[in-house]
């Protein structure tokens, strides 16, 4: 069957996936969720959960550096990645061998798209359609009340600081919160400096998890570049993982203590 990704490139499947190499940790746990345990047999090293997932499963590199001569020893039937997360030469290396499916995720409804595709082509529709239903009640539920209006900066990058601005996920889910990002009159993930963050003038600055791993000792810079600022470590995959992970989100926002 030829069916097309989230990029407009179609691809041509010979029947269901029996053999399939996720290149996304999001979209590997949600692999896993719609019952592909079997047909799963290859992920990166930042694919984590679920644990038994990373501890059973093939590791192929990370989602930029993958290891092209594992993959092909895996000889897999489908390649899942994302325009974002995957290095362009490489995929289109794989695409030379393999067939690769793309999402390209900029809100929920493009998730809802990835989910919805991914099921159908590998015969998981129900399963696909009852994790959309329940990220869709969730959300529907959300209280923003705490949000609304408040000015946040969120942080991907430590030397250089790098924040989420507009045309990203991110940027999306802080506007679903009712949250004004400050960096949202530039695009993806400009490289930003002390004086920058400083005019922004932030009531909240969110450090994610991810990529960049901000701890405790990170925060006391941010204080003395925004002292009226909120600063909080969030946790990164509630805010940029949009595969099944996506049910959990709206009740992990709303825990966050706003002040």
């Amino acid at each position: 069957m030829i069916v097309t990704d989230q990029t407009g490139y179609k691809l041509e499947l010979e029947g269901i996936p029996q053999r399939i190499i996720s290149i996304v940790p999001s979209q590997s746990e949600l692999l896993w969720d719609l019952g592909l345990r079997k047909e799963l047999v290859g992920i990166t090293k930042f694919c984590v959960h679920p644990d038994e997932m990373y501890r059973k499963i093939e590791i192929v590199g990370g989602t930029k550096k993958l290891n092209m001569d594992k993959i092909r020893e895996l000889k897999p039937d489908l390649i899942i990645g994302n325009k974002e997360e995957n290095e362009q030469s490489q995929i289109e290396e794989l695409r030379k061998e393999f067939p690769v499916w793309l999402s390209d995720i900029y809100d929920l409804s493009d998730a809802y798209d990835m989910i919805s595709s991914l099921g159908e082509i590998t015969s998981k529709q129900e399963v696909a359609r009852e994790i959309i239903k329940h990220i869709q009640e969730n959300f529907a539920q959300l209280d923003v009340s705490n949000f609304k209006g408040k000015k946040a900066a969120y942080f991907i990058w430590y030397d250089p600081f790098m924040a989420a601005a507009s045309n990203t996920f991110i940027n999306y889910l802080l506007g679903k919160l009712g949250i004004i990002n400050v960096f949202s009159y530039l695009s993806r993930y400009p490289e930003l400096n002390a004086s920058q963050i400083k005019s922004a003038a932030p009531d909240y600055i969110f450090l994610s998890s991810e990529p960049f791993p901000f701890k405790e000792k990170h925060m006391e810079e941010f204080r003395q570049i925004c002292p009226d600022a909120q600063i909080m470590l969030v946790d990164g995959e509630m805010f940029s993982w949009y595969g099944s992970r996506l049910q959990y989100a709206p009740a992990y926002l709303e825990s966050m203590n706003l002040k």
